[in-house]
């Protein structure tokens, strides 16, 4: 490996020890906070189930009134779900429905499929357990128990969570704020002439989604002519009241190159070279308070290092406690014989058979990769694969969520 090349790992936790986490917290309703990232350890002040319950619809019942199947039980009561029932008198069974109270005196629900209903008695084809089919007051959350951890990302399950315990607002990290823009006299966006020598911006629109994707406040400061001091009065309107600026292509040292010398003059910047593929050229810095993330320009590169680089910086960003995204080992139905010096992500997807499959050009300018894969398959340096080892698998589904 280049001596002035850092390695994936090293380069990730370089950027990582760059962040500044958000501290402004807000109030939310439960009802819109998935996506964002918990501020604070949420506890339940109830027990959940709050009381003794039936588990399906049925007959509640005194299991020792059942010693043998064919015993036949007068119906004293009914019982919906958000009804309380009277005690039960011994000898009897109640009509009772999901979710409702148990009544005092009952310990057994049995199914309805297993009674035969006959006038205003019930026949129980079972010898029944005690408990059987009631949910216990308590049995998944007590009353205390600390529900949510401070620095989650709140999916529909978690704010749901929170609503069955009565929370009815959460104290979340306010969004961070990402400010874009494009460079490239080439560049022409979808509806217009492509003239001689252009290219559609294909990677605003995928960056737009991705950071959206991950709960970030977007602006868009649209395409920068390639001159420097319009590239500099750009950086310092992004700057403004933003958290980051992110850009691709466009930080090289060519002549019409003029991100770099502009960042260097509103700020600081650090390029590195880092020794993953697709990927490699990245620059971070300072520009006015704010964060500068640059880039490549090959879209797929542009993608993969957003998933690898950026994602976690921003999650950190956020206030999420842990970043890294989660991976399965999956069979590799395909071989990789020529290991490079570089940590490779393939674009790839996992097949009906249980393993993992290779789109067929690993290009870094083949953005129909992207779409035909549901996932990166990661390849350490120097290794090759043979067909049937084991890979290690990143899906999509936790790379852009």
């Amino acid at each position: 490996m280049n001596a002035n090349m850092l390695s994936f790992d090293e380069a990730h936790e370089k950027l990582l020890g760059f962040v500044r986490p958000v501290r402004e917290i807000e109030q939310v309703d439960t009802m819109f906070a998935a996506g964002r990232v918990l501020a604070a350890t949420q506890y339940s002040a109830i027990n959940q189930p709050p009381m003794d319950n039936s588990g399906m619809d049925g007959y509640a019942l005194r299991a020792a009134d059942v010693p043998v199947a064919g015993t036949r039980l007068p119906v004293s009561q009914r019982i919906p779900a958000g009804c309380v029932g009277h005690e039960l008198a011994p000898g009897t069974a109640a009509r009772i429905f999901t979710g409702a109270p148990l009544p005092p005196g009952a310990d057994t629900v049995v199914m309805q499929e297993l009674c035969e209903h006959a006038g205003e008695e019930v026949l129980i084809n079972t010898v029944p357990r005690i408990g059987e089919a009631v949910r216990r007051m308590g049995e998944d959350i007590a009353s205390g128990d600390a529900i949510l951890p401070a620095g989650l990302r709140l999916t529909p399950q978690a704010v749901a969570l929170a609503a069955s315990v009565g929370l009815a607002q959460l104290p979340v990290y306010r969004r961070v704020k990402v400010a874009m823009f494009s460079t490239g006299s080439e560049l022409v966006m979808p509806g217009e002439p492509l003239p001689p020598g252009g290219i559609y911006n294909s990677n605003r629109f995928m960056l737009r989604g991705l950071l959206v994707a991950l709960g970030c406040e977007v602006e868009d400061f649209g395409i920068v002519p390639d001159r420097l001091d319009a590239t500099r009065e750009v950086l310092r309107r992004a700057a403004e009241g933003h958290d980051l600026i992110l850009t691709s292509g466009g930080v090289s040292v060519g002549e019409e190159d003029h991100v770099k010398p502009a960042v260097e003059a509103e700020g600081s910047l650090d390029m590195w070279k880092i020794a993953m593929k697709p990927g490699k050229p990245l620059a971070y810095g300072r520009v006015h308070g704010a964060a500068f993330i640059g880039l490549p320009g090959n879209p797929v590169s542009s993608f993969v290092t957003f998933l690898m680089m950026v994602r976690p910086f921003l999650l950190a960003t956020q206030g999420v406690r842990e970043v890294a995204p989660a991976s399965i080992l999956l069979r590799a139905d395909f071989d990789w014989p020529r290991p490079d010096r570089r940590r490779e992500f393939l674009r790839a997807r996992m097949n009906a058979q249980g393993g993992v499959e290779l789109f067929s050009n690993q290009g870094s300018a083949a953005l129909n990769s992207t779409v035909w894969a549901n996932g990166l398959v990661d390849i350490p340096a120097d290794t090759a694969i043979v067909r049937g080892e084991s890979v290690r698998f990143l899906p999509y589904g936790d790379l852009m969520l």
